[in-house]
């Protein structure tokens, strides 16, 4: 019991580990892709808009343009906004999940290994097994985790939210002017020249907080539950895959003589099986972070959402089956790569904590024998 709680253990502190260096290298193109989710575009705007005399698409950057241009607008600092809770959150959502996923993935093997005993299977917990153990460990890491991705969403789409509002109050100050009997071009220009001075409050996870809390109280805190708890399905099908393809690495590696599989061959399992996972589940991530992020971003009614089921109706009918689709290619470059080096780490650093444990006991074995024999 012992060794399966210290297992649970060097697992949970492993993917927490590996999930921080992850977060970190990919944390730009995570960003960017938060903010392509959450940017609505309604089908008759999609390809064009007038504006004067020409007409200009309205259709989303490329990911490495998008990338270019926070860099210029808002620094190299902008592609990092909410980094800080985001790696407490990795951190969090890794240690919680790997932990409660090794405690249950211990007990799986163990029913399994007892069913051998009274003749029933081999022995080995089947793809049923894994797909129970992912979902129950996910549901636990999202109930308890959520609050910090909301912060996290809020933080990366904040410059959206700040661009939209800004845009409606100019939207009213040309309409007021225009309807103004007076019709002072000079009081326009000031009005305008005032609000595009305007620099933006410092936006961090205190004001971010405090903002979740003023517009919704402690439940704001767990918007997006509904489609993150249904999107549990994703480490679930993610590990049903690597997990099966791992035994079968092993098992091949086994009959070559080589004992056990590359760190290359774990990078690239992790990496298929994240590729499986994010295409199956990516519209959920999409309907989450809308409901996640500041809902000024949709700008009128039609594209803010008051649940889960408002949000999937609204972007049928406005923005059509592609809007669950956003960015889809930035994420599975972001998730592939990020899933590809957190498992690569962990199980870089389980080995190399069994290695130290097992050093350990064979040191206490010698201590105890010299001391015996002395």
């Amino acid at each position: 019991m012992a060794s399966s709680a210290s297992n649970a253990v060097a697992n949970g502190l492993a993917g927490a580990g590996g999930g921080i260096v992850a977060q970190i290298i990919t944390y730009p193109l995570q960003t960017v892709n938060t903010r392509q989710q959450t940017e609505r575009i309604s089908r008759q705007n999609k390809y064009f808009v007038k504006e004067g005399n020409r007409r200009k698409t309205t259709e989303a950057a490329g990911t490495l343009t998008q990338i270019l241009q926070v860099i210029r607008n808002e620094g190299w600092g902008g592609l990092y906004s909410g980094l800080k809770p985001s790696l407490i959150g990795t951190a969090a959502s890794q240690g919680i999940y790997y932990y409660f996923y090794q405690i249950f993935k211990n007990k799986a093997e163990a029913i399994a290994a007892s069913r051998k005993k009274k003749g029933r299977g081999d022995g080995t917990a089947g793809m049923m097994s894994w797909l129970i153990v992912a979902a129950i460990s996910g549901s636990l890491n999202v109930l308890l985790t959520n609050p910090i991705w909301v912060l996290v969403t809020r933080m990366q789409t904040q410059t959206q939210a700040e661009r939209k509002i800004m845009e409606i109050k100019r939207e009213t100050i040309i309409r007021e002017a225009a309807e103004s009997i007076s019709n002072d071009q000079r009081t326009l220009e000031d009005k305008l020249a005032e609000l595009e001075s305007t620099k933006p409050k410092p936006y961090g996870t205190l004001r971010a907080a405090q903002e979740v809390y003023g517009e919704a109280g402690i439940k704001g805190f767990w918007k997006g539950i509904i489609p993150t708890l249904i999107m549990v399905s994703n480490p679930s099908i993610q590990f049903m895959i690597y997990e099966t393809s791992l035994k079968k690495a092993k098992h091949s590696a086994n009959r070559r003589g080589r004992g056990n599989v590359t760190m290359l061959e774990v990078f690239l399992l992790g990496a298929l099986a994240k590729l499986g996972a994010t295409l199956s589940t990516y519209p959920l991530l999409v309907v989450k972070s809308r409901l996640q992020a500041k809902q000024e971003i949709g700008g009128d009614i039609k594209h803010r959402y008051t649940g889960t089921f408002d949000a999937i109706l609204k972007m049928i009918r406005y923005e059509g089956l592609a809007s669950f689709y956003k960015g889809m290619s930035t994420k599975i470059v972001q998730s592939v790569f990020a899933a590809a080096l957190l498992f690569m780490i962990k199980e870089e650093l389980v080995r190399m904590f069994t290695i130290l444990v097992e050093t350990s006991k064979n040191l206490m074995i010698r201590k105890k024998k010299l001391i015996r024999d002395f």
